[in-house]
């Protein structure tokens, strides 16, 4: 096999193993490994533990000894199929008595401990002997607090490497007698042990590379599925079009595996046969694994749904006819399959969207109508309200605290949220409020579609929206010439046209994050996704008014039988009120209706003891002296 197609780990294994007497290998040593040579104690593809897999690795260079080492069974080989014998020849070396399948010995002590066995073993030049000491980082309790004990073995283990010879095997093959030393991190020894150490070398297990997950996917693709559903399907993948077709199918699961292990691939793979999916449906298994779902929501839309979906936004949304053309444009892309086509990673979120503009233009109100047309419900759209995450350990509020802090056993609202809803709007409300460190987080949900929680857990945004809502570039700071005081200063007003509204806001925008926040990467992730609304204009008022009133109307019907009439005074009367109050937005307006329809309207309902089943003629609306009445006409029972 060609030095390149091998483990990166494997590689620095093979050259520093006749170099180093100590190895220490750290990361990604709990996974299993597919196994990528054919030699006399190994077939190639077998999918082996780390353990397995070192011993056909050593014994396949010659090694005589191949013996591993815990602190809780001793010494031992139960990866071969003569490991009695290979314990009784070991022992035989090291001179030492073999308690059934194993010689005991402790790590620490000042007796027949571990360390003192090793050195007895490396230093020796007649047999090559590789040690593989596994559970390192268990042996103690704190590399910072050490016993005098613990001191005494892992002294004795230096020693041990010191005195490390080389033999000459009867094949006149030099080897080099070593002891490898497995844990999860480095840093769990004795920073004394390991740094600075000409004679040790940590090599790095890094979860399967894209071409590796390529390759365990190529050769084991096969064994994904049930046998009747292969050899029935297979066939019709045999030309070229259909190899290529199958090489797609391939390359899109190996793109959303990315910082997946050999041990989940090959769940993936197990999973996939007992569930009997299909040749071409092999990505819906990670699916399953991942959201427990094996029909994605996003696959079931029908394109049909959204012929007309532009009408149904415009009915709740008024006046944004530019920001729900963007909006379902990031939609579409995402139905189609074609977000993100221009990146590498295939777990980015299904879309990204900034909102921006006034207060009260529909921004939060878009973000719902998008989670009623495409999940239908509502509820689907989990806002965040940033300003309660400005904080610098907000992070932990959001994302979830560290092991041993307080509430990590909570996980975050957003880990948690994601995690119970995976198919959903995520809506992070002014957004640049929040602190720096959220920001942070939010640069690699943008690129990779996930975070690890305070938990260890991978949470998964690749079947989110993404909506980041922001009232930036309404106001900006400006030194006062006179008092050279920072204040406030309106940069848009409802007199500006759309167009000079949308450059000035996008202008402030990339301001605030190129020069102020100093992230001009978050910007990049958001990339042209930047959707600026529009002040409500007098037209829009208008409907929004008769809108807010019809509701008003309908409900008094359904709840209570009570007909509500507007005359034609008391409808322009309201809608020069909500005219006047253009900046606030749609809120703006409904506090108006509120004021001037909603409270005199119960205020007169409960003088007159109106309960139901009557009709309200509303003449006119009086005001006087800031007091707001009706002039109203009653019709007894409902006409």
């Amino acid at each position: 096999m060609d030095n390149n197609e091998l483990p990166k780990w494997h590689q620095e294994l093979t050259i520093f193993n006749r170099i180093k007497p100590q190895i220490i290998i750290e990361g990604n040593i709990m996974d299993k490994y597919v196994y990528p040579e054919e030699n006399d104690y190994q077939s190639k593809g077998v999918i082996l533990n780390l353990k397995d897999y070192l011993n056909a690795f050593f014994r396949n260079l010659g090694y005589h000894h191949v013996i591993f080492y815990d602190h809780l069974k001793g010494f031992y080989n139960d990866s071969c199929d003569d490991g009695k014998k290979a314990i009784d020849d070991f022992a035989a070396l090291v001179s030492k008595d073999v308690t059934e399948d194993h010689i005991e010995a402790p790590f620490s002590g000042r007796g027949a401990n571990a360390a003192e066995i090793i050195d007895l073993a490396l230093g020796q030049k007649e047999e090559s002997v590789a040690v593989i000491m596994d559970f390192v980082s268990r042996y103690i309790v704190s590399p910072t607090q050490l016993s005098p004990d613990d001191v005494l073995s892992f002294t004795r283990l230096q020693k041990a490497v010191l005195g490390s010879s080389e033999v000459v095997e009867s094949s006149g093959v030099h080897l080099k007698n070593t002891v490898i030393l497995l844990t999860q991190k480095v840093n769990d020894l004795p920073v004394w042990f390991y740094l600075d150490n000409p004679l040790s070398k940590t090599i790095n297990i890094q979860p399967p590379t894209k071409e590796e997950r390529f390759s365990f996917v190529d050769t084991q693709f096969k064994s994904f599925f049930d046998r009747e559903i292969y050899q029935a399907e297979i066939g019709r993948y045999e030309d070229e079009s259909g190899r290529g077709e199958l090489k797609k199918f391939k390359e899109k699961f190996t793109g959303i595996t990315d910082g997946f292990s050999y041990t989940t691939l090959n769940d993936l793979r197990i999973l996939c046969k007992n569930q009997k999916f299909h040749l071409n449906e092999l990505t819906k298994v990670v699916d399953l694994y991942r959201y427990g779902v094996k029909d994605n929501p996003w696959e079931k839309l029908d394109f049909k749904d959204f012929e007309h979906a532009e009408q149904e936004f415009y009915q709740r949304v008024k006046g944004q006819d530019y920001a729900i053309a963007k909006t379902l444009d990031v939609v579409k892309r995402a139905m189609t399959g074609m977000n993100g086509l221009q990146h590498s990673s295939h777990t980015k979120p299904k879309g990204v969207l900034f909102f921006a503009g006034p207060t009260g233009t529909g921004k939060t109100e878009t973000a719902k109508t998008l989670s009623q047309k495409i999940f239908g419900d509502e509820s689907r759209c989990i806002r965040f309200d940033m300003s309660e995450y400005s904080q610098s350990h907000s992070d932990q509020k959001l994302l979830g605290a560290p092991p041993g802090y307080v509430g990590y056993e909570r996980g975050g609202q957003l880990t948690n949220a994601v995690k119970n809803n995976p198919f959903s709007i995520l809506l992070f409300d002014e957004i640049e409020k929040a602190s720096p460190t959220i920001l942070d987080k939010f640069l690699q949900i943008l690129e990779d579609g996930r975070m690890t929680d305070g938990q260890g857990n991978t949470v998964y945004f690749s079947e989110c929206i993404i909506i980041f809502t922001s009232n930036l570039g309404i106001y900006v700071d400006k030194e006062d010439p006179e008092t050279h005081q920072i204040r406030k200063i309106q940069n848009v007003t409802p007199g500006d046209d759309y167009e000079t509204i949308r450059k000035k806001v996008g202008g402030a925008i990339e301001h605030f994050f190129k020069y102020q926040l100093n992230r001009p990467e978050i910007l990049n992730r958001i990339g042209e996704n930047i959707v600026v609304f529009d002040f409500i204009r007098p037209e829009t008022a208008d409907r929004i008014t008769d809108a807010l009133i019809n509701k008003i109307r309908r409900e008094l019907l359904e709840s209570k039988n009570i007909t509500l009439s507007l005359s034609d005074k008391a409808t322009d009367n309201l809608r020069k009120l909500a005219a006047g109050n253009l900046e606030n937005g749609g809120r703006g307006i409904g506090n108006i209706i509120e004021e001037y329809l909603i409270n005199p309207l119960s205020r007169y309902m409960f003088d007159n003891g109106i309960r139901s089943n009557t009709g309200i003629t509303i003449n006119d609306i009086v005001t006087d002296n800031g007091s707001v009445s009706l002039n109203c006409t009653l019709t007894e029972g409902n006409p």
